[in-house]
């Protein structure tokens, strides 16, 4: 099998399995709580809803928004960089340290950890600006071997 599709899916997921794991975070707080801010929630355990989300759920909320924004790039990303058969090398270091930083952008989000929550942003962005690069090459090179 292709180094970079089983590198590429290994990835997707670890993600998965990040973003699911955000879930439960805060399904924990709301249960263990028994605060719900939905009203059909509340009423299930017998509570009226809560005014606010928990800080716990809602900085969890916030975190999930911020995987809304770059895990699908990545997703994207990755997937044309195997159709594009990209350089190996950098192909599954990329993969690899995004992945990474998008798990360590979580931890750090949950615990409130500046200025690392941000570091791990900032490389998470950076690795994607480099797939994107590698698809562009891979697209000119693709485009130069037709004509």
């Amino acid at each position: 099998m292709n180094t970079v599709l089983s590198v590429y899916a290994l990835c997707v997921v670890v993600l998965f399995l990040k973003m699911f794991a955000i879930s439960c975070y805060q399904g924990f707080y709301r249960i263990s709580r028994l605060t719900f801010h939905n009203p059909e929630d509340a009423r299930l355990v017998g509570r009226l809803p809560s005014a606010s989300e928990l800080p716990q759920v809602a900085k969890a909320k916030s975190a999930w928004l911020n995987d809304l924004e770059n895990i699908p790039l990545f997703f994207a990303l990755g997937g044309l960089c195997v159709v594009f058969d990209t350089p190996v090398d950098r192909t599954v270091w990329l993969f690899g340290v995004f992945t990474v930083a998008r798990v360590v952008h979580t931890v750090t989000y949950l615990a409130g950890w500046q200025p690392w929550r941000t570091i791990a942003y900032a490389v998470g962005v950076g690795c994607l600006m480099g797939l994107a690069g590698m698809v562009v090459a891979g697209v000119v090179a693709q485009a130069g071997a037709g004509a």
